[in-house]
């Protein structure tokens, strides 16, 4: 991002919702993954992450992890059973 990073963004969202008590969900999704980029993802404040290409089903999973009850069980195996796998974007 040309201004900040996700990161940075991250911080500044958390910091709001101390004086808002709201919470957004943020998951990190990334292409170039290195050793260690979870943990710092989830240090800063981020609730999941998910690495390029998309693994539909891991992303639901983190998804759910991050927001319970976001989706029902039915339907994230009706969606898995419909949806083929998500190809990495070339260009």
């Amino acid at each position: 991002m040309p201004e900040m990073d996700g990161f940075e963004a991250t911080q500044l969202i958390r910091a709001k919702e101390k004086t808002s008590g709201a919470h957004l969900t943020i998951i990190a999704l990334t292409a170039h993954a290195m050793k260690g980029d979870e943990e710092r993802c989830l240090a800063c404040g981020m609730d999941g992450y998910v690495t390029k290409p998309i693994k539909v089903e891991e992303l639901f999973s983190v998804m759910e992890n991050a927001t319970p009850g976001l989706f029902r069980a039915s339907d994230t195996k009706d969606r898995l059973s419909q949806r083929p796998e998500t190809p990495a974007h070339k260009g």
